[in-house]
């Protein structure tokens, strides 16, 4: 018996080939510190433009430049210093000049604080005489969406009392980070080996996979009675935070706390309403799936506890990291060579740190800036998981690299509307192209299927009603509405009633389970996880049908941030305003499960 205990390796024995390479960063640690050192002896320079935008278009074009070319140097300076931290988390030259780059992104911001007030406060003659200059061009709609903040933007006095009040404003978010993340402990729960585990938001999920119904029972009953005992401090802290967006809301006169959160990607009202509802009437996949999967665990009643244990066991299945990158090619070649050869390349030559090592943090990310590759974290482990996990970043990575390759530095960076469109979308044509692979192995086909149903559920569904619950309760704020426990947890049971019917059992736990979302002390965020996954939807539809969908998405890759999410999404094809895309999301999402049912019926 080898008894040989399979050690994490130190970041010193990780080849360098598995290992990204940030040399096109900074060749050293030196050249960091040089360029750190030129833009702290710039600082100074904005002192050249305050309170004098106004005097000459000349004046106001180089302070627009100047602070450009130092926000691209501190963008490179950050990339560098948060990629060489995250590789090893115990290595302190990293974690020295990470804090010497947050320390000079601050100074950089108070010193830069001026600029946006004092655009805004340029007469109307003056400002539309620079912006008719032919120099400006470049600027124009970086400039425009500055003023867009004119008439909610207030006295300089007033504004300055609203920074000051940051820390206060964030209190409630911060109160329930530290409650949910310090100081909560949920007891210890018996695993399938008689193993006593204590209990956490790191393997909550996990002890609910678990094909012992007892132990998903017990884990989901702990898990919330910890939150029972914290109900009336945690509603009270989301409440806090929902009055403190209709403070800012009244303040900055927006019509509402809505209205403010989607200014700033001028999104319409009418997409968040068009998805609520577009979702709310075409529930029935989501009950039929649910019906089934009561059926497929052999249960009397199906509980939310239930939800997440997989109805396929985990499939044989292993890929070393090159066959994986192989596969992610083959899979993407829809996308055209453009796409796919720069890809292949990217992941293995550079882009990716691609195994664990001690100290290096968890999970997996897309990072980088305008003058570096658009480098991939992953902790792959040959697994299917890591293959999707790889497919979804190089996502992100290919509309990095698009966006950076076909704009200049101010456009470069997409919205967070569109962020999860191009990562989503290749985990669907993975989807489609592992499906064509295994035609003939109905256990991978059923296993494929399911995964990607149960990921439009938790996303499509899950997060749709999520967003119609942050509606309802920043409206019952906005009409002075009181927002109680008790207000709170009767409009959460609600939608769970709507959102679930007769599907399942609805223990009272549940109708707590807002008090555990983080995301809802940033408000209207969760929405556009919804969107982006049925834009994704619509996108993988048409690349798969035509050549003309491959053309338009391209397109859309490389138009970073120059227009709004909406008006990029119509250049690939998708018009967010109208419900079709989200109906469309929602058929798709019926097709599946009926040819879940199909094919998993045949397993047995």
């Amino acid at each position: 018996m080898d008894n040989t205990v399979k050690k994490i390796p130190y970041r010193d024995e990780i080849p360098d080939n598995d290992k990204w390479d940030v040399t096109p960063l900074f060749a050293s640690t030196e050249e960091w510190e040089k360029l750190y050192a030129e833009i702290e002896n710039s600082i100074h320079e904005y002192n050249n433009f305050e309170g004098k935008l106004h005097q000459s278009f000349s004046i106001f074009l180089q302070a627009i430049e100047f602070d450009l070319s130092i926000s691209r140097s501190l963008d490179r300076l950050f990339t560098y210093a948060h990629l060489k931290s995250d590789e090893d988390t115990t290595n302190q030259d990293a974690q020295a000049i990470l804090q010497k780059a947050h320390s000079l992104y601050q100074r950089v911001s108070e010193a830069s604080s001026f600029l946006v007030p004092e655009i805004q406060s340029i007469p109307d003659p003056i400002m539309s005489n620079y912006l008719s200059n032919h120099k400006l061009m470049p600027y124009v709609f970086f400039i425009e969406k500055i003023l867009r903040y004119k008439e909610h933007t207030l006295s300089k006095e007033i504004e300055e009392m609203l920074a000051m009040a940051h820390e206060i404003a964030i209190a409630p978010a911060e109160f329930f980070k530290k409650l949910d993340n310090a100081d909560m402990r949920f007891g210890t729960i018996e695993d399938e080996q008689g193993n006593t585990i204590e209990l956490s938001h790191g393997n909550f999920i996990t002890f609910l996979m678990s094909y012992n119904r007892d132990i998903r029972k017990n884990a989901f009953h702990t898990y919330y009675d910890v939150y029972a005992s914290h109900k009336f401090s945690i509603s009270q802290s989301l409440a806090s935070s929902v009055k403190k967006d209709v403070f800012f809301s009244r303040v900055r006169r927006f019509k509402s706390c809505l209205h403010q959160a989607l200014f700033p990607d001028n999104i319409p009202e009418t997409v968040y309403h068009t998805l609520i509802d577009s979702v709310g009437k075409n529930l029935n996949p989501l009950f039929h799936y649910l019906h089934y999967r009561k059926e497929a665990l052999g249960l009397d009643e199906l509980h939310f506890y239930d939800t997440y244990v997989p109805l396929i066991p985990d499939v044989p299945f292993t890929m070393e990291y090159q066959e994986a990158v192989e596969t992610c090619i083959e899979a993407l070649t829809v996308l055209g060579d453009d796409y796919t050869s720069v890809l292949h390349d990217g992941l293995l030559s550079g882009w990716v740190d691609r195994y664990e090592n001690r100290g290096k943090i968890s999970g997996a990310y897309s990072s980088g800036c305008y003058d570096s590759p658009p480098y991939i974290l992953l902790n792959y482990d040959n697994t299917i998981n890591s293959l999707y996990t790889l497919i979804h970043e190089s996502g992100h990575s290919m509309h990095s690299y698009f966006s950076r390759k076909y704009q200049p530095y101010v456009y470069h960076e997409y919205t967070i509307f569109v962020a999860e469109v191009a990562s989503t979308l290749n985990e669907m044509l993975l989807s489609h192209y592992l499906l064509n692979k295994y035609q003939d192995n109905p256990l991978m086909q059923a296993y494929i299927l399911n995964r990607e149903i149960d990921e439009i559920r938790g996303t499509l569904f899950r997060q749709t009603m999520f967003a119609e619950f942050e509606f309802i309760i920043h409206t019952m704020a906005e009409n002075n509405q009181p927002l109680t426990y008790q207000a709170l947890t009767e409009a959460y049971a609600a939608l769970l009633q709507k959102y679930f019917a007769s599907t399942i059992v609805i223990d009272s736990e549940l109708n707590m389970e807002y008090l555990r979302i983080p995301h809802f002390y940033s408000a209207f965020y969760v929405y556009k996880y919804a969107t982006g996954i049925a834009a994704a939807l619509s996108l993988a539809q048409m690349i798969l049908s035509s050549d003309d969908g491959a053309k338009k998405y391209m397109q859309f890759l490389g138009l970073g941030g120059s227009m709004f999410p909406l008006e990029e999404l119509k250049i690939a094809g998708v018009d967010m305003e109208s419900p079709d895309v989200i109906v469309n999301a929602l058929h798709y999402f019926d097709n599946l499960v009926n040819t879940f049912i199909q094919v998993h019926k045949s397993l047995t």
